[in-house]
């Protein structure tokens, strides 16, 4: 049981100010989204994409190193967030937004 409670403290603290709790954030702020709504789709989310990391880490941990993934995983964060700053900046002058 206390190897959970490591696992709940890491992934909450990580969360913590993550681009999805920052999405959520955003999500909350629009007057046409019921924040219940909100809650219940952005945590349905998380468990689904958590779902979906265990289902694959626990298949692929034996195929892959952890220092590839964590290379992996760092490309998509960077991707990510150059698209993000793209997209903002696009709207900022005044283009559609995606």
């Amino acid at each position: 049981m206390q190897n959970l409670w490591v696992v709940f403290i890491s992934v909450f603290l990580a969360e913590l100010g993550d681009k999805t709790q920052l999405a959520t954030l955003l999500f909350s702020t629009e007057k046409n989204l019921s924040p219940v709504g909100v809650f219940i789709a952005s945590s349905l989310a998380l468990v689904l994409s958590c779902f979906l990391a265990v289902l694959v880490g626990s298949q692929i941990k034996d195929l892959i190193s952890p220092e590839k993934i964590k290379w992996a995983a760092g490309i998509g964060f960077v991707v990510i967030g150059a698209w993000m700053i793209w997209d903002a900046s696009r709207a900022s002058l005044g283009g559609p937004m995606s």
